[in-house]
């Protein structure tokens, strides 16, 4: 039983005839006649009896058609309130992001927001590794995650767009005698002490890659995943580190030196289930999402 099958019996009890029923849903009376005979199969009483040539509802046709009333206008008021929510401008929408993309994205996201008609923001850290954020977008309308040029494609089941094409630069102190480069080989920063992120995280990939280069194993002495606590350890001696060149705060007691010699660049994305686009307010959110990374990029080439 499906709602069109019912539209039929109700018509059908309306213009008193098949071929009448058919015309007004421009199908045929042959399809006509198949559907209520699909109806039919599942009830235990008959629905439609012969009168003389005619087709017409028996008793327990006419309650089904009259339920069926009932049906279309349940439906049509579900679809309502679903095209409401579909369009609604100023409905919830959430939006996580790792943490140098939240404090990036999140401020310029919350600004101007005063007044009616703009959607509603609930905003999330998720500090999770590489393949974890596609399952993210189970819980929140927009993810904004990152991987590097070589890492494998995102999972078809969901769609991809990029903000950014990141730089990854070298993070050193000041004072420290490779500062003085313009830009930094493998071989430059393999005898250093490294701070890296953990294992499973995009920018592991790169280290890696700097090592193989160099042809020596890097000399790893602190994991930490938080930039701007990567920065106070550069900063304080601890090692040298690589950090995404826009998105990151500037240190003033830090330089940052291009890598060359190895692909040193990141990809951040914002990931979301196809049907989540089919919201106006998500629809705004991500549009105003790549307009700030236009001018994230824009601002830190100035």
């Amino acid at each position: 039983m499906n709602e069109r099958q019912l539209r039929i019996l109700r018509e059908l009890g309306e213009l008193g005839s098949v071929t009448a029923a058919a015309e007004a849903l421009s199908m045929t009376p042959s399809a006509v006649s198949q559907q209520l005979q699909l109806l039919q199969r599942p009830i235990p009483v008959p629905l439609t009896e012969r009168e003389g040539r005619r087709l017409v509802l028996t008793e327990a046709g006419r309650a089904l058609a009259a339920a069926a009333v009932e049906v279309e206008t349940a439906l049509a008021r579900a679809r309502r309130v679903v095209d409401e929510f579909v369009d609604r401008p100023d409905a919830d929408v959430s939006v996580a992001a790792f943490h140098s993309a939240a404090s990036t994205f999140f401020p310029i996201l919350l600004r101007d927001r005063t007044g009616s008609g703009r959607p509603r923001l609930s905003l999330a850290d998720e500090d999770v590794a590489r393949d974890d954020f596609p399952k993210l977008t189970r819980d929140y309308d927009l993810v904004i995650a990152h991987h590097l040029d070589h890492a494998p494609p995102w999972p078809a089941a969901v769609t991809v767009s990029t903000l950014l094409l990141e730089p990854l630069d070298v993070a050193l102190p000041a004072g420290h005698p490779l500062a003085a480069k313009a830009h930094l080989t493998p071989r430059d920063v393999a005898g250093e002490p490294w701070i890296t992120v953990h294992d499973g995280f995009p920018l592991m990939a790169t280290v890696h890659a700097i090592a193989a280069a160099a042809n020596r194993r890097l000399d790893i002495v602190h994991r930490i995943n938080e930039f701007a606590v990567v920065a106070e350890t550069v900063a304080a001696g601890g090692g040298l580190a690589l950090m995404p060149r826009w998105t990151t705060p500037r240190h003033p007691a830090l330089v940052l030196r291009p890598l060359t010699g190895v692909p040193a660049r990141r990809h951040v994305d914002v990931l979301h289930r196809p049907e989540r686009l089919a919201r106006r307010a998500v629809r705004t959110v991500l549009a105003e999402l790549h307009r700030a990374a236009a001018a994230v990029q824009r601002g830190a080439d100035g």
